[in-house]
């Protein structure tokens, strides 16, 4: 299979003088960690965006999750763009999308945009920029893809490939929900995901592993959504890359999310 570079990817570039072109340099360089094996699993028929949040990263994916059924892998976006105080790096946020009410799995969850990949998808960052545009409008033009990391596999074997992406110009982007899937859009610090305030966690096991799912609350103008479980896993992992340094607390993922 093919690998895709967020180079090939997404032709825009920042300018020299934006704000985030240094962390947009430095993004494209970064390498993550080889994957510590695979057990196979039984995999679902149908996959849903929320067990995901993401799409196809086959140069860092083993052989064995390679193979599987595209049906089984899945991408999401992590779009980051310049807070309003415009301070670069140190004022980035992240967008996110409270699930719609409606749908028959995770309702009125917090996810990232994302979904499995379908047989038109060139990649995972074509999966990611897909779905993000199906379920909030963002156009896939504006938005720089600077880097795929690691991806998570969840308990049920589906793989999950997080697509970073730099949203340039916030105010070129306005916000469209399709109803049938997200109920609101609001973003959030990416930075919080390393601090221990308005954090909690809860330990769970699995096959003998015993790891911490965290949970975060995020208050906006008018309300309060808690962010939770492999979307936040995948956002403490974008934290910890972007400003170079492990979370304020122990974050014991599951063995399995990079098995």
């Amino acid at each position: 299979m093919t690998s895709t570079t967020p180079s090939t990817a997404s032709p825009l570039a920042l300018p020299d003088s934006h704000g985030l072109a240094p962390l947009a340099r430095r993004l494209r360089c970064y390498e993550p960690p080889p994957p510590s094996g695979q057990t196979d699993r039984q995999q679902p028929e149908t996959l849903d965006s929320s067990e995901t949040g993401a799409g196809q990263g086959s140069e860092i994916a083993p052989e064995s999750l390679r193979r599987r059924p595209r049906s089984t892998r899945a991408a999401v976006l992590i779009c980051l763009f310049e807070g309003s105080g415009g301070g670069g790096e140190g004022d980035l946020r992240v967008l996110l999308t409270k699930r719609a009410s409606t749908l028959s799995a995770h309702p009125g969850e917090v996810s990232l945009p994302g979904g499995k990949r379908e047989e038109g998808d060139a990649d995972d960052i074509a999966t990611a920029l897909r779905e993000a545009k199906e379920e909030i409008g963002l156009d896939p033009s504006l938005v720089e893809v600077v880097t795929v990391l690691q991806p998570f596999v969840t308990k049920i074997g589906i793989t999950v490939v997080p697509v970073v992406g730099i949203l340039a110009d916030k105010n070129s982007y306005h916000p469209a929900t399709n109803p049938a899937e997200v109920e609101a859009i609001f973003d959030a610090p990416l930075e919080m995901f390393l601090h221990d305030e308005n954090r909690r966690a809860e330990e769970r096991e699995w096959m003998g592993d015993k790891y911490l799912l965290h949970r975060f609350d995020h208050q906006t103008a008018d309300k309060k959504y808690e962010i939770f479980a492999l979307t936040a896993g995948i956002l403490i992992r974008t934290a910890s890359v972007v400003y170079q340094r492990p979370p304020a607390f122990a974050e014991r993922c599951p063995k399995f999310w990079h098995s």
